[in-house]
């Protein structure tokens, strides 16, 4: 596919049904994770959605992930990311800010080799779906995180580290939070995971949102690309236990 879609092809793409476009991935669960998560909404594959990833898992636990629709920057509603074969399929649901540039790194845990995606809703109400295909030796959704074996996390949860590295365009917070973010998929380890993250601006209004599902890694580290560095910018987590936590970056 080419890296600009003519509006008469996207016309022609949208205008057939479902069933008739042809996962490039070619994954036995596209038409079920199409449903859960896009429903019946008009949509089409498209290269200017970018996901990122190795071409093998050597730690299914920690698997590095970068999505990046900034070639659609300036006319995004939501981003969404999944994995269709893993036992909780989402990832993340992204919610944009003109401030923050739609490119995002994080890590996930994968429990098989699986099609990972990124489905990014613009304003014309139609889906543009990127994906890349990822090799796993698996099961990294059903090991128990590192956490439970070290008590230095009860006493150091939600502590965070940050830094902002320029960039020719505005600059890249990059940042680690202490969390087990376990799945709920190990045996007496109950689902405790953070969230909600909001970029917020220094006076506290709410910017950019994203909402993460279990399958993001352990002690999260996250990186995302600012617009403007010379402003200051603060993030806020809450976690599925009702725990919240704040800092500048």
């Amino acid at each position: 596919m080419k890296q600009k879609i003519s509006a008469l092809a996207l016309s022609a793409v949208i205008s057939l049904p479902a069933y008739a476009v042809t996962d490039p991935l070619e994954s036995p669960l596209w038409d079920y994770m199409r449903k859960t998560f896009i429903g019946n909404e008009p949509y089409v594959f498209d290269d200017q959605v970018k996901v990122e990833l190795p071409e093998f898992a050597e730690d299914p636990t920690q698997v590095p992930i970068t999505v990046d629709a900034s070639a659609l920057s300036g006319d995004i509603q939501r981003i969404i990311s999944w994995a269709d074969l893993n036992p909780i399929q989402h990832i993340f649901t992204y919610h944009p800010h003109p401030d923050i540039i739609p490119r995002m790194s994080l890590r996930i845990k994968v429990q098989q080799s699986t099609a990972v995606r990124a489905a990014v809703l613009t304003k014309d109400g139609v889906w543009h779906i990127g994906g890349r295909y990822l090799e796993a030796a698996g099961g990294g959704c059903s090991t128990p995180s590192m956490a439970n074996a070290d008590p230095y996390w009860e006493s150091h949860l939600g502590e965070m580290k940050s830094r902002l590295f320029p960039r020719e365009e505005g600059g890249r917070y990059k940042f680690k939070v202490i969390h087990p973010m376990d799945t709920g998929l190990v045996d007496a380890i109950p689902e405790f995971y953070i969230e909600t993250i909001s970029v917020r601006s220094e006076g506290g209004e709410p910017l950019a949102r994203m909402e993460l599902s279990p399958p993001v890694s352990e002690n999260p580290v996250i990186t995302f690309d600012v617009r403007d560095a010379s402003k200051k910018h603060r993030i806020w987590l809450r976690d599925n236990g009702g725990n919240e936590f704040e800092q500048e970056l």
